[in-house]
């Protein structure tokens, strides 16, 4: 059995580490919002995600999270007309990333939330280490 304190901080970090994948996956769609094909009719950038597994630490026991894997949105593009656009097909239409803002944002509110949340079981178990350290120096 592992200490506690140690468990909290190992999941916390994965934790950290999973959500942290997360936002830099949010800002790669989100910075391609408007990434159209080079090539009439070819397609635009497809949204890309992430999905999550649980782990255990064989060490100590602990269940972690960790990225299971990165995927793309399969659904449709949207199509502009824009027929002075390169990737205009021959009636002036162009495929859209299936890339939505909202979608976008709630997610990386979500990552964010969850990241800070993650932040603060760190701190506050660093904080009950000092404390121990702090009580077992006192007491001798």
């Amino acid at each position: 059995m592992s200490d506690p304190i140690v468990s909290s901080l190992k999941i916390a970090a994965s934790g950290l580490e999973a959500q942290s994948n997360r936002l830099r996956i949010v800002s790669e769609n989100v910075a391609n919002v408007r990434s159209t094909g080079q090539t009439p009719g070819s397609d635009p950038y497809r949204r890309k995600t992430v999905s999550f597994e649980s782990e255990v630490d064989r060490l100590t026991g602990a269940e972690m999270v960790r990225v299971a894997n990165y995927g793309v949105d399969k659904s449709d593009f949207v199509t502009e007309h824009d027929p002075g656009n390169p990737a205009a097909d021959s009636n002036g239409y162009v495929k859209m990333p299936n890339v939505n803002m909202l979608t976008e944002m709630a997610d990386m509110r979500e990552a964010n939330r969850s990241y800070e949340a993650n932040l603060q079981v760190i701190k506050q178990s660093r904080e009950l280490i000092t404390m121990t350290i702090d009580l077992l120096r006192n007491g001798s």
